[in-house]
């Protein structure tokens, strides 16, 4: 009939034929590749140690291709879930990035639970070039002292002494009471960093800062249940180390900031 320009639906033949539909559209499955067990087997201890990563970066730390790694995720059901993405408006500011070390840090604090001591502040400051951080204290005031102990540990970090930097280098902060405050900003011009402030209710506009308590809340404070302040400063301290020296980051190619090519020149 389809010879003679008259064709004739599936369905209908099928029905003719006495033959089910679901037997005519039926593609058997591919089979699956198996799984190469070593690998699992090492995905599975780096996710015990790291459960927030996903495949990009447990391939970057295993030294694997990311399709394989991707695959075992899949199969295994070990994919880290994405938060949602609500409307996020997009302020108008200089991005928080740098071009070079030391052209701009950023600052900020973030609030730690220590059990008896009961809720203590974190004053961190990183290189937005290199995502280094540079200096940080934990204590139980969240006070301009905090911050201030916070930006002259990264002075000593980079320069070897307390003193004037050399070259323009802004720091950029929220306008919170603390990095406002006349000591901090008295602080800062002793020391010849110009600050930068966000606009009121825009942390985006410090997006790095936002990104890296992110990363240490979901990797490091809230895999932890700490009694103390001293035992937040030695966990804490641990994965400050870590995150200088070993973890990848997305931006940098997977590197870590103290490998950051620039350091180096």
């Amino acid at each position: 009939m389809a010879a003679e320009g008259r064709p004739v639906p599936l369905a209908k033949l099928c029905r003719w034929l006495g033959v089910p539909r679901r037997s005519v559209y039926y593609r058997p499955k591919r089979r699956s590749r198996p799984l190469n067990e070593l690998l699992v087997a090492r995905i599975k201890a780096k996710l015990e140690q790291f459960p927030t990563y996903g495949y990009r970066r447990l391939a970057a730390i295993l030294g694997e291709n990311r399709k394989p790694v991707q695959r075992v995720l899949q199969r295994k059901g070990w994919q880290v879930r994405k938060r949602p993405q609500g409307h996020r408006p997009r302020a108008r500011s200089l991005p928080s990035v740098a071009s070079r070390p030391d052209e701009r840090w950023a600052t900020d604090l973030t609030q730690v639970w220590c059990g008896k001591d009961r809720r203590a502040a974190l004053a961190v400051v990183i290189d937005c070039c290199t995502r280094e951080v540079l200096g940080w204290r934990l204590s139980s005031r969240g006070n301009s002292p905090t911050a201030e102990a916070a930006l002259e540990e990264a002075l000593i970090e980079r320069h070897g002494v307390l003193q004037r930097v050399a070259r323009p280098l802004a720091l950029r902060s929220d306008n919170g009471l603390v990095f406002s405050s006349r000591q901090y900003t008295a602080t800062v011009r002793a020391y010849g960093l110009t600050q930068e402030f966000t606009t009121p209710y825009t942390p985006e506009q410090n997006g790095l800062m936002e990104r890296f308590f992110r990363s240490l809340k979901e990797e490091c404070i809230w895999q932890h249940r700490f009694e103390s302040l001293g035992q937040a400063r030695t966990v804490i301290r641990q994965w400050m180390k870590y995150y200088n020296e070993q973890r990848p980051h997305q931006a940098l190619g997977y590197a870590a900031p103290r490998a950051h090519p620039a350091l180096s020149a």
